[in-house]
């Protein structure tokens, strides 16, 4: 049996640009069908209709919350609970056995696949790193925004359902799993691009261009206009400040509008080596001509006065202060409750399949998420017992 809100959220959903010259999509219309007039006939109607004749059926969400919540089926004693409750009490029998699935030991399992899952990473002790910090905070009900700025236990181990705290040992700052080890490892690449990608697909569930005018775009002399939010020159050229690639370039895609953002985040990650351990010095390679090839150098990110920043006017000195920014930032908490709302209703990832879930669809849980301090295993509980979920 398909989900129907998510079929209407299909419906309404839009797809994000690559880096390249398209434009972010933007908007949207009640019914999705793009013509922006809502005239109360034609396919939101019939959306809403089908919507409309869902029912409420607490038996068959019962299994499906305990395959997702456990990794087993029901026993008879929860099953006969709930089945043998009318009315309001089938709702209160169904919603404590979410919150006993989600109290058990089997919920760390899942909730440690699901962090494996988001995160791509896993299958050692250290590349478990982060997806544990994460589960931990997910078990003890902790705060989402704890995944980008504490500094302490950011490097458990697991054993089993066991997660013990251990401290990172690769120096540098401590910023949650921003400074992990294991994702400094995992994503290695030519100017610690892959580590600012990583970041923004995990967090932000969009790929990049992140910032994009909402004025139009800018002539800059290529073959499209340029369309970020950021000055044109605020990334670095041979021509203006010494720097050895051309984020400006123009010839065949307008580099910038990717670039304007992801330089100005990944000079934080690039004293991080091949190992995930930090240097005082700029530790990763440019794609450049040498054997080996050279390491990059600050100049060669941002023109001389540019600020790292996470977005345009948020300027972030040092990691720790992109933590900050990344959890006071509305569209990283609505990608996290996005996440644990595909995995409730059995979606694959937002960013490789394009499964956007629209803020209108999640908007009851997102605003309890942000009112109630983030708090992880709530988020779950409210996605498995929402109406979304309940009906079919």
């Amino acid at each position: 049996m398909k989900r129907i809100s998510i079929l209407l959220s299909a419906a309404i959903a839009f797809a994000v640009p690559a880096c390249s010259n398209d434009v972010k999509p933007g908007g949207g219309d009640d019914d999705g069908s793009g013509s922006g007039t809502g005239s109360g006939s034609g396919s939101a109607d019939q959306w809403q209709q089908i919507l409309n004749d869902r029912k409420t059926d607490y038996n068959y969400a019962l299994r499906i919350a305990a395959l997702r919540l456990t990794g087993n089926l029901p026993s008879m004693t929860d099953v006969n609970t709930v089945a043998s409750a009318a009315g309001d009490a089938q709702r209160q029998a169904y919603e404590a056995l979410i919150h006993t699935y989600l109290d058990s030991p089997a919920f760390t399992t899942q909730a440690l696949n699901f962090w494996r899952d988001t995160f791509k990473m896993g299958g050692s002790a250290m590349l478990d790193s982060a997806p544990a910090f994460a589960t931990k905070l997910t078990v003890t009900n902790g705060s989402y925004t704890d995944l980008f700025t504490k500094n302490t236990g950011g490097c458990p181990t697991v054993s089993g359902t066991t997660i013990t705290d251990v401290e990172c040992a690769n120096g540098g700052p401590k910023s949650g799993v921003l400074t992990n080890p294991g994702v400094q490892q995992q994503f290695f690449s030519n100017f610690a691009f892959r580590r600012v990608r990583w970041v923004q697909e995990t967090f932000d569930c969009l790929r990049f261009p992140a910032e994009l005018s909402t004025t139009g775009g800018t002539d800059v002399g290529g073959v499209a206009p340029y369309l970020g939010v950021w000055p044109f020159g605020s990334v670095a050229s041979p021509t203006n400040g010494g720097g050895r690639v051309d984020f400006q370039n123009v010839s065949s895609a307008i580099c910038a509008n990717c670039h304007t953002t992801i330089n100005h985040i990944a000079p934080l990650f690039a004293f991080y080596d091949g190992t995930g351990t930090y240097k005082t010095t700029v530790s990763v390679p440019t794609p450049l001509a040498g054997t080996p090839p050279p390491l990059a150098q600050l100049s060669d990110y941002l023109p001389p006065g540019e600020q790292y920043a996470w977005r345009y006017g948020k300027a972030t000195p040092d990691i720790p202060t992109l933590g900050q920014a990344m959890a006071a930032d509305p569209d990283v908490a609505r990608c996290g409750m996005a996440r644990i709302w595909n995995f409730a209703l059995g979606y694959p990832d937002i960013v490789d399949q394009l499964t956007e879930v629209p803020t209108q669809t999640i908007q009851a849980q997102l605003t309890a998420f942000t009112q109630n301090n983030y708090r992880l295993k709530d988020a779950f509980f409210a996605a498995f017992t929402s109406e979304a979920f309940t009906k079919f």
